[in-house]
């Protein structure tokens, strides 16, 4: 079971929604939503692109209706009167895993002109942590200058950068800890981060 950091230094309800958007590396959103699923005092909502739903079949052997399935709410991108695009109601924040350079622009810009990004905007506006992992390479100066925009607007990007001092051995293990990483910065303990314990006495 998953135990949620609380600021109060008690366990609470956790209301977590999930973007996937037409990047390459739609498996870190699934697995997030796989490692979130069934967990008490986790409730996640997802929200998917149009080209996010085409990459889940070229890139895995899901399809979207069982993604779907993993999360508690689905809502559909053009619905833009879904509770989730109002700030009053209550959410503790949003990760987009992974996010295309078009979607990081639309934040960016508050071009909100689909639920994903109205659901980032809220994020924004309510002050509620807002995490993008953006999947582009190589990066061009436009790139470049939307993260940057992004950064100072206090948005958190986490690049799927895989770490080796965990030896990871399977593709598996290198998504599980960026997986792990993401619900780090959320306040999650997943128990999918081993975690670095110093190099010890060098000699």
């Amino acid at each position: 079971m998953l135990d949620f950091i609380s600021t109060k230094g008690e366990s609470s309800r956790m209301r977590l929604i999930i973007g996937i958007t037409g990047a390459s590396g739609v498996i870190y959103g699934i697995r997030l939503l796989e490692t979130l699923r069934d967990q008490d005092g986790v409730e996640t909502h997802l929200v998917m692109s149009s080209t996010g739903r085409m990459n889940i079949g070229i890139e895995t052997d899901w399809k979207a209706k069982d993604v779907e399935g993993l999360a508690d709410v689905v809502h559909r991108n053009n619905d833009v009167g879904a509770m989730i695009a109002s700030g009053s109601y209550q959410s503790d924040g949003m990760i987009v895993a992974p996010c295309s350079m078009k979607t990081l622009s639309g934040i960016v810009n508050s071009y909100a002109d689909n639920l994903l990004c109205r659901a980032a905007d809220v994020m924004l506006k309510e002050r509620k942590r807002l995490i993008l992992v953006p999947r582009e390479s190589p990066l061009h100066r436009g790139h470049c200058r939307l993260l940057y925009e992004a950064s100072k607007m206090g948005i958190d990007i986490a690049p799927p950068m895989p770490a080796f001092y965990n030896r990871p051995e399977t593709v598996d293990d290198i998504v599980n800890h960026t997986v792990g990483r993401l619900l780090d910065l959320i306040g999650l303990d997943s128990g999918l981060v081993q975690r670095w314990g110093g190099v010890g006495d060098p000699g």
